[in-house]
Formats: structure tokens, sequence, C-alpha cells
């Protein structure tokens, strides 16, 4: 028998096939997969079987398209274990919260802190006001903190810089400030209503993105194939998405840059494109678009048309700003160089996305394990090698003129609106089920379980931002602080996908 089972995207498979290994080899085999940089830990968490703490283990293999799932099972009062972050560092964001949640010791963690201060955490008296941030004692240095209470509407979030004069020498990001509970209450609510709503209030900046892994999920879950024209409407609103977000960045990045041109006319031209989700169905960030099994909103050719135009106005106006843009000395003074993050940093911390692909690693889940229409785009990722601003900036830009490039392609095969679905059957009991998109920040994985009788009793999410706050903070180091803005800005991470 094989210590692990290899699955496709969005394959439901019974509990009882994945393999439960002892703990020190399924640390070996899954730390041993992550030695090759073409597979990649997509989720590693745990829940309680009888008195038992059952461990589950995803890791992607990009090259051959599958995931490789492996299990064991645990009791963390019986002492101590080693981790899996000693070996590779790209677990370190799983045991950290598995340590929180059920109080897992580790006996060489490189550095066991708290990840969100979760209600259900089990040290109820680790409280966020008595973090433990890392000190350096020196009379030359001095700290600055940043937050969690911010400018406008950000979300709450502390940042604290370690500094020699204005060079950073270390940053800590530390969230954790405000909790939905929205894993428990996946389980919690019975009605896929409740629980797509819960999907699109994620992170309200992706919401195609962790809806469509959701209804993805779900429909595996109950045996349901979809059909074109979902198929359809969810690539379209993923690629709008990605325009609309990458659009507006470009323009917070300018802003960060005192350019006001830049910031001024990359924030007009994102207004069209999600008041086109308005047009669609009635939302500017495409909630209640993505259901399972179902589209309230059929996208019609007449829609079709509208969209063709939109970017006939778009385009123009958006290649002169970005060339503007890319041929002005001040502003390459500010993007190029400031806040790398070199191939190695990026790989031996497991980055996804553009902060991925903006330092040379290949992570695109639209390519290595692709989902709806993108079995038929043959998506290319767009990868930069300098991983520094200018770099993001870079894959912000060319993954804009792709994604148009793919919605126009599918526009000319608009599929017939099915009048005659099915309707969803009760999810399959004793299931393990997988979901991977791409979304626009990067890579989005939503897991659940089921048990005898086909209910949930887990559901775990994991946003592209759990990835990527270490690489922010590694970024910004031997920058001055005055670059934090526009590095923070390169990457736009996820509070609330954070804080779940």
């Amino acid at each position: 028998m094989s210590n692990y089972i290899a699955i496709k995207n969005n394959q439901t498979i019974p509990l009882q096939s994945i393999p439960v290994l002892k703990y020190e080899d399924i640390l070996s085999l899954n730390t041993a997969f992550l030695t090759d940089e073409s597979k990649h830990c997509v989720n590693y968490f745990g829940y309680k079987v009888r008195d038992k703490l059952k461990l589950v283990c995803c890791v992607a293999d990009d090259k051959d398209s599958t995931i490789l799932i492996s299990s064991s099972e645990i009791n963390p009062a019986d002492g101590i274990y080693p981790s899996f972050s000693a070996k590779h560092l790209a677990f370190h964001i799983f045991e950290r919260e598995l340590h929180e949640n059920f109080g897992i010791e580790y006996s060489d963690h490189p550095w066991l802190k708290p990840v969100r201060f979760a209600n259900n955490r089990v040290n109820i008296n680790s409280q966020i006001e008595n973090y433990p941030f890392y000190q350096i004692k020196s009379e030359e240095l001095h700290e600055v903190g940043v937050g969690p209470i911010h400018a406008g509407v950000i979300e709450p979030g502390h940042f604290r810089f370690i500094c020699n004069g204005e060079q950073i020498l270390h940053l800590e990001i530390q969230l954790g400030y405000q909790h939905r509970g929205i894993e428990q209450l996946f389980i919690e609510k019975k009605k896929l209503l409740q629980r797509t709503t819960l999907a699109e209030s994620v992170s309200g900046d992706t919401v195609a993105g962790h809806t469509t892994a959701f209804v993805n999920l779900w429909e595996s879950l109950c045996g349901y194939k979809a059909d074109e024209d979902l198929k359809f409407s969810r690539t379209l609103a993923l690629e709008l998405e990605r325009v609309a977000i990458h659009t507006g960045d470009l323009s917070a990045i300018c802003t960060d840059i005192a350019y006001q041109l830049g910031s001024s006319v990359f924030g007009r031209l994102r207004t069209p494109v999600i008041n086109f989700f308005q047009t669609w169905c009635g939302n500017r960030l495409a909630k209640g678009l993505v259901r399972a099994g179902n589209n309230h909103f059929y996208f019609s050719r007449q829609l079709g048309g509208q969209l063709e135009k939109l970017f006939d106005a778009y385009e123009p106006d958006y290649n002169e700003m970005w060339n503007e843009l890319k041929n002005l000395p001040s502003a390459l003074a500010r993007l190029e160089k400031a806040g790398v993050v070199t191939h190695e940093q990026a790989s031996s911390i497991g980055t996804v996305g553009m902060a991925a692909k903006a330092s040379g690693v290949i992570r695109d889940i639209r390519l290595s394990h692709p989902h709806d229409l993108y079995s038929h785009i043959n998506h290319e990722p767009i990868i930069k090698n300098h991983g520094d601003v200018y770099a993001r900036t870079q894959v912000r830009n060319e993954e804009i003129e792709q994604s148009i490039g793919y919605i126009r392609r599918i526009l000319q095969n608009t599929p017939e609106e099915n009048k005659n679905r099915k309707s969803l059957e009760a999810p399959q009991p004793n299931s393990f089920v997988l979901s991977l998109t791409e979304g626009w920040r990067g890579e989005i994985c939503h897991c659940a379980i089921t048990d005898e009788k086909g209910e949930l009793i887990h559901y775990k999410i994991k946003d592209p931002s759990m990835h990527n706050w270490l690489a922010l903070a590694l970024s910004v180091r031997n920058n001055e602080i005055s670059d934090f803005p526009i590095c923070n800005k390169s990457f736009d991470l996820s509070y609330c996908g954070h804080d779940l």
C-alpha cells in the first residue's frame, strides 16, 4: 500500500482511502516531497477524531497535476514532536496554527509564535496584547510600531520595525485582531446559501476566487457535473476580478510613490470593470453571481457585446498610462530594486501567486491544476526574476493584458443557457475533497470532510496571504522605512483572509 493517495483538483475520495502513517513517516514523506520545487504544500491541518488529532497533509505536484494526500493520528499530550518546518520552512505557518489550535509542541520549530489568537485556541491565556515581539537590544537601534489601527478603511494589523536610522533590519507582522470564525460557521450553518455567503465573505476583494473554490468543492462532494455555462461564468468572473483588482492596485502603487496621474487614471479604469459586475449580477464585487449547481445570472451574448466595448475603451487608455509609468525615471527609481524577495527565499517559505511568480517561482493553479475553462485555455504564467516591487508591478500589468485576451477569446463561444439543470444531491458521506483556484492574489485552497451522514465535520480554508505575509517581512529588510508602504502595496495581502 502507498503511503499517500494522489488525487486531482476537485476530486472527492472516501476518507478511509487516505493512508494513515506514523508521525515520523508523514514528516519524512512530505518534507522529502518539498525538496522538488515543482511540489508545494497547499494545506496541512488537523481535526479531532475521538481522542486523537488527525493530521492531513496535502502536497501539490505541479508537474502531473495531482495532490498527494497523507495523514497521521497523534495525541498532542503524548509528548513533543519534531517539526516539518525545521526541514522545510514552507510548513511554518501550518504548524504554528496546529500549535495554537491544538497545543502540539515541537522540539525544533524555528519560531513557534501565535498565528491568529483564534477563539478556539488551546491556551486562552495567550492574549494579543502580550504578543512576544522579537527584540534586538542596542542603543543604536529603535523600534517603530504601525497599527493595528490604520488610516482609512484598511483592516487591523500591527507592523513592528527594528531600524538603524532609516534602514529596516527586521519587520514583524502580527495579525489576529479580528475573528469571524468562518471555518466553524461552515459546519454550524446547514443551508447551502448560508455556506455560499460565507465563502463570498472570506476576503472581500476575492469573492469570485473563494466562492468558485467552494462551489467546485460542493459540486464534487454532491457528485454534480457542472455544465458549460457554469464553467464559463466562473472563469469569466475570475478573470474579470483579476483585471479589476490588478488595475486598482496599480493605482494604489502610484499613490504610494506620489504619482498622481497614474493614481487617478488607473483608479478611474478600475471603475467600469467592477461596474460591469453590477450590470451582470447586481453587485460590484460579484456577490450573488457564483452558485453551486445554478446560475441566476446567465451571461448573454448581449452582455458579451457590452464587455467587448468596455475593453475597447479600457485598453487604449490603460496602455498609454502604463507606458507613461514604465518610462518615468522618478517612478522606476522607487519601484526597481525595492522590496526584493529572492528566488531562494520565495521557494523556501512557500510563496504563491504574484509574490512567487515575480521571484521566478512558477505557482499558478490555472496551469498546474486547471478547473472550469482553464483546461482549454492553455494558460502560460507570467514569470519575472528580479523579485522586487517593479517585478510584482510588471506581473500585474502582463496579467491584465493576458486576462483581457482570455476574456475576448471565451466570449467568442458564449454557451447557451441551461434551463433544465438537475438538482444537487446530498453530499457523499465519509468523504474528503480539496478544491484549488487561482485567485488574483494567488492560490486558494478549500478542503472539506464529511461524516457518515454526509454532514460537514471539518472545513479548512487557505487564503494565499497565509503563505505571503512572511515574504513581505523579508522584502523590506535593508530597505528604508519610507519604502515600506510601496513594498506592502506591491503584495496587497489580505488581513481578513488570514484572520478567519
